[in-house]
């Protein structure tokens, strides 16, 4: 096979067809692989860079998942486990990426002897190999470094070939996209200029040069190199051309908007104006702008400079606005470089605004420097008409830089200098608007990611040699320009803590920014030095009005709406929050918290008045913020005003009580779909409230949260989260509820965003065990006269309905938990409202915990269903149904009755139109359409269920569902389906964190290798589907069906004796634990297989007629159908079909006992059985 990893991942086999090898993380796995032909790689190496920085929860089982998809694409015998790790059989002529590293070595060697010739064909033949992005399979970038760099350097080597023969006409084309790819490669501009000198275009050569100089000046600070210099001094010395370019090159503009530079012009194209493709000549305009350039680089930007320069070209007053930081100053310098006749007018050093105009005065250089800052002399002449007179017959471009302390007198005088001077454009920056008519805004966002760390990178290897050794925790860096927002200075205020500092202690200071960045720039003004005088100034720029609403909002976290804001906020919400927009204190963002679904008002999603988004607050709003670095600074100066930030907290967790309230009983309804928007849009506003109830120990406002915010965190996948919480909750009912007892344990604040996050308020909780607080107290806390008792056993339910799952170490407990489930649910198995309502209808389900069988939990589902009919709603009603369904089906003899309850469910849910009850009841029809061998049908229902969860985001039902189907595909003889399928399935049961969908996964793979006759590789896999049910919480039919599978595979490598023995164990087990019916047929039909192979016919021929009658008179799948007619052909042989009829009639007749003796009793008969 030959392995091509210069582009996606792919494989050839020996004919060159390509062998499909799976998803992207297959892919990855190949690609890491192959970068170590035969060698071992360990799985702590495969992992990083199949990963990088977001493993699995399971990230070696995940790795073993994926070393069994690629083995199966490739062959088991091409990926081997070897002492270490994972070996790729191939050898380096087999990797194209080595193949690469060959040719590209012999090109070089031919050039290097004057044969030019050669060395173009074999590197032709090397970059022949790039199919796309090496490695690109792979997320993180840094191993594709090097085959990259050495891409380039080919590339160079070969162009260099090319123009020794001559070829320079046809190379120019690619060294242009070249040079615009990599501006700061000298040799790439060097070989460019040496074509287009080449071509006769000795002008064009002479204008590359000039715009390579700028770009290293520009981006780097730095002259061109030696062989540059060179070739511009042979330029010169040639003439550079024929005159009738140079006339072109030299034809004046009329204006400044022709003499700017077009974004992306190419000064070689047939179009190019003359302004893109030379330098210009000063002596055409008669005074040159002020701009100077900067010492440093600027890094990012280019589509903001490009829709600037849109911008002025088409409106003659531009606002740049946006927060302290943000780059406004020098994205405008940047906009405006190559001007000769753009101004920049720096305001910030004004302390009057009457002084504006004389700033101006100054910068345009029509007087000598006025002390701006002091009081001036009676002025003998009016500088807003001195402005007028000279501007009025000129095209200029003002830049009128940081206006927002003198905001009315710059407004004033722009419109003034614009309404008379037609000629004149003004570019502002601002943290609020001028508010003059025609003013276009051009808001100055963040810096997104990659420059955001492009600028840190930057500016760290200023203040550190080592920077690239300072800098490997890309981690810490990535976090440093996320909490700084992306916002410029801050970063470089960061870069510069690198003196002192490293990445990740900077990142770990960052809750302490404002006394850890400080150490700007000595040569810019006072308020750019330090982070906190950079919002200082735009604070004291506020009136107090504002600065109270500043200081109010900053309880918010995660952002808010206007009514969020007017049930928190005092005083006109609506005006202020909009100043502070205006001020760029407060970011204001369109949301209608749409996700393409159907809102709904009925079951039908049809529905009249009011729609249900609009109900919810998600229809054509907008949603504020604030930037982290802004939040912080609010927060400190709200805690300088203690009974304000008291009373905004108090209004903010009640706002946020009311609104959970609200949705909780639409979170089951038709109309959830945008109340889940909602309460996603406001989780972190909700935690913040959570929180701060906690820490102020108020008990009733705690629960009340938590349990309206309960169903939320089950069905959207927060369920960790919510138990933390629920425990939390409990935690503090027993301190104030004066029950405090001690015990083991810590107390962690979940899930709590970095704006309320203070674990130190907590630690009052850390040592509190309400289990053992509770089972301390028999009375005080069963008084149910007491008025939060219902809340508290609410609360304890939530609890373990949330813990079901996400802790297994709290299943079958010890003798302490057990007694404490029992206790807590004897309440609700009393019937009446409280267990009519969640969580309380969940009662019969803590039998679970205590490791009750489904067969043991009826009685107590019939009673819940009753009880619902009495107090509880339509929704109450079908969910216990629903329940009782899907034990049912698991049950032993359960299948009697499961039709009505499923058609009175199918009724319930359609009226209802709650999504996920809706996915509940199809998936329990698909369960009781497997459980008939109905696959048709089953396939539909799960179908069906897997589009209704996606659609209400239950995300953590899918993965079952999914595998559910690729059993079907399986069953029908559809491998390939399967496969894809089980692939898709494991994906989602890793993103979403559902171990008992992938222990699930791996039993269905382990039953494909077995049919495979893959017997190591099925007996590893069964060995990891046991390792991920223990992480979960396996139904007693998934241990039998696994053990099933197992014994199977231990009779094919060990020998039918000691599968049957294993068999055996495995049918005990299952009636033990009460398994439906249809789980002990596939079982006990096992056994006879493996007893028709030991001989053993006669039992054979009576354990499958067991089979039969445990079938309840539905068909065998195809599959386990082809295993009996196998075993009967083979006793029918034996015994004669007589003999055989008898036999299978007698074990008709048989009970579990007699089948369990049976088996025992064959043991016995077979000696090696019991080794």
């Amino acid at each position: 096979m030959r392995y091509g990893i210069l582009g996606v991942t792919q494989v050839e086999d020996d004919r060159g067809a390509l062998v499909a090898v799976g998803g992207p993380r297959v892919r990855a796995l190949l690609a890491a692989l192959a970068q170590r032909p035969d060698r071992t790689v360990a799985p702590e190496t495969l992992i990083d860079d199949v990963w990088a920085d977001e493993p699995p929860q399971d990230a070696p089982a995940a790795l073993q998942a994926l070393i069994g998809r690629l083995r199966r694409a490739v062959g088991k015998d091409t990926v081997t486990s070897e002492t270490g790790g994972y070996r790729l059989r191939a050898a380096k002529e087999d990797v194209d990426l080595f193949v690469f590293e060959h040719l590209v070595g012999k090109g070089k060697s031919a050039l290097a002897h004057e044969d030019a010739a050669t060395a173009t064909d074999h590197l032709r033949d090397a970059l022949a190999l790039w199919r796309g992005p090496a490695l690109a399979d792979l997320p993180d970038r840094t191993a594709a470094t090097r085959p990259e760099a050495l891409r380039l350097e080919a590339t160079r080597t070969r162009v260099e070939a090319d123009l020794r023969l001559g070829r320079a006409g046809d190379v120019v084309p690619e060294l242009k996209e070249l040079t615009e790819a990599h501006p700061y490669d000298e040799a790439l501009q060097a070989l460019l200029i040496r074509a287009l000198r080449e071509t006769g275009r000795g002008a064009h050569a002479l204008a590359a040069y000039e715009g390579v100089r700028r770009t290293l000046m520009d981006g780097l600070g730095t002259d061109p190199g030696p062989e540059l210099r060179a070739l511009h001094a042979e330029l010169l010395e040639g003439g550079g051309g024929g005159g009738g370019e140079e006339g072109e090159l030299g034809r004046p503009g009329s204006g400044p908007w022709s003499e700017w530079p077009r974004a992306g012009a190419d000064p070689m194209s047939p179009g190019a104006s003359a302004q893109d493709a030379a330098p210009r000549d000063s002596s055409r305009a008669a005074r040159n702008g002020n701009i100077r350039p900067r010492l440093n680089s600027f890094v990012g930007r280019e589509p903001e400079i490009d829709a600037i320069r849109s911008d002025v070209q088409r409106a003659r007053l531009v606002t740049l606005t946006g927060p302290g930081g943000s780059g406004k100053t020098r994205l405008a310098e940047e906009a405006a470089a190559g001007l000769p006749q753009a101004w920049l007018v720096e305001l910030a050093p004004l302390d009057r605004p009457e002084a504006v105009p004389g700033a101006v005065v100054s910068a345009l250089g029509l007087r000598e420097t006025v002390l701006i800052t002091n009081e001036l002399a009676p002025q003998q002449y009016d500088p807003v008409a001195l402005l007028v007179e000279y501007c009025a017959q000129r095209s200029e471009l003002l830049i009128l830089d940081n206006c927002e302390h003198v905001i009315g007198a710059a407004a004033e005088l722009a419109e003034t200098l614009l309404t008379h001077c037609p000629g004149l454009t003004i570019l502002a920056t601002s943290r609020e608007p001028l508010g003059v008519p025609g003013e276009l805004l051009r808001p100055v966002e963040p810096l997104p990611p990659d420059p955001a760390r492009h600028l840190f990178l930057e500016r760290a290897s200023a203040v550190r040699p080592d920077a690239d050794a300072a800098l490997h925790d890309s981690a810490a860096v990535d976090e440093i320009c996320r909490r700084l927002d992306g916002l410029p200075l801050a970063i470089e205020l960061a870069a510069a803590r690198l003196r002192m500092l490293t990445a990740r202690q900077i990142a770990d200071r960052l809750d302490d920014r404002f006394r850890l960045l400080t150490s700007g720039s000595r040569t810019v003004l006072p308020r750019q030095q330090t982070l906190r005088a950079v919002v200082d100034w735009s604070w004291d720029l506020l009136d107090e009005r504002e600065r109270t609403v500043l200081r109010e909002a900053s309880v918010f976290a995660g952002g808010w709406d206007l009514a969020a804001a007017e049930a928190v906020c005092t005083g006109s919400a609506a005006d202020l929050v909009g100043a502070l927009v205006d001020k760029s204190l407060i970011v204001a963002t369109p949301y209608d918290g749409s996700d393409g679904s159907d809102g709904g008002g009925g079951a039908d999603g049809s529905g009249g008045g009011e729609s249900s988004d609009a109900r919810a607050g998600i229809v054509g709003g907008m949603r504020y913020r604030m930037l982290e670095t802004i939040h912080e600074y609010a927060a400190e100066r709200a805690a300088e005003v203690p009974e304000l930030l008291a009373a905004a907290e108090r209004r903010h967790r009640a706002w946020v009580r009311a609104l959970v309230e609200e949705a909780e009983p639409l979170l089951r309804s038709a109309e959830q779909l945008p109340w889940i928007r909602r309460l996603e849009a406001e989780l972190d506003n909700s935690r913040a409230a959570l929180y701060r109830a906690v820490v102020a120990r108020d008990e009733e406002e705690a629960g009340a949260l938590v349990l309206a915010m309960g169903w939320f965190w089950w069905l959207r996948n927060f369920r960790r989260e919510g138990a933390e919480w629920t425990d939390l909750a409990l935690r503090l009912c027993t301190v104030t509820g004066g029950a405090e007892a001690s015990g083991p344990g810590r107390c962690d604040s979940p899930g709590v965003s970095r704006d309320t996050g203070r674990d130190a308020p907590l630690a009052y909780l850390a040592a509190v065990d309400p289990v053992a607080a509770f089972l301390a107290t028999p009375t005080a806390d069963h008084d149910e006269r007491h008025p939060l008792y219902a809340m508290r056993m609410r609360l304890r339910m939530l609890h373990l309905f949330m813990t079901a799952e996400t802790d297994p170490s709290a299943r079958h407990g010890d003798e302490r938990m057990r007694e404490y489930i029992v206790r807590v649910r004897s309440v609700f198995a009393k019937g009446g409202p409280v267990a009519a309502s969640m969580p309380g209808i969940i009662w019969p389900m803590t039998a679970h915990f205590m490791g009750s069988s489904a067969e043991d939990m009826r009685p107590a589902m019939d009673a819940a269903v009753a009880n619902c009919r009495l107090y509880g709603g339509e929704w109450e009603i079908g969910v216990t149904l629903m329940f009782r369904t899907h034990m049912v089906v698991d049950a032993p003899g359960g299948m009697p009755g499961v039709d009505d309850d499923l058609a009175e469910l199918r009724v319930l849910s359609r009226r209802v139109g709650d999504r996920w009850m809706r996915a509940q009841v199809c998936s329990a029809a698909g369960e009781a359409a497997m459980a008939r061998s109905l696959f048709e049908e089953a396939k539909g229902e799960y179908a069906e269920a897997l589009r209704l969860a996606y659609e209400v985001g239950a995300y953590a039902e899918a993965p079952f569902l999914m595998a559910r189907l690729a059993e079907i595909a399986y069953r029908a003889g559809d491998r390939s389906r399967a496969l894809t399928a089980l692939d898709e399935a494991s994906d989602a049961s890793d993103r979403y964190g559902v171990p008992d969908a992938r222990a699930f996964v791996h039993l269905l793979r382990a039953q494909i290798a077995l049919d495979d006759g893959e017997f190591a590789y099925a007996r590893e896999l069964c060995e990891q589907a046991r390792v991920e049910s223990a992480r979960g919480t396996p139904p007693p039919q998934f241990v039998a069906a696994l053990d099933g599978v197992d014994a199977l595979v231990m009779a094919a490598q060990c020998g039918q004796e000691r599968g049957l023995r294993k068999m055996s164990d495995a049918l005990l087990a299952a009636v033990a634990g009460r398994c439906a019916d249809v789980v002990l047929a596939v079982l006990v039909e096992g056994a006879a297989g493996l007893l028709s192979e030991l001989g053993d016919h006669p039992r054979a021929a009576r354990l499958l007629g067991v089979g039969t009658r445990w079938r309840g008179g539905h068909l065998r799948p195809a599959l386990e159908c082809a295993v009996a007619e196998r075993t009967e052909a083979a006793a029918i042989a034996a015994l004669g079909p007589v003999g055989y009829e008898s036999e299978r009639a007698t074990g008709t007749d048989f009970t579990r006992d007699d089948a369990l003796r049976d088996l025992a009793e064959a043991l016995k008969e077979h000696p090696a059985a019991a080794s």
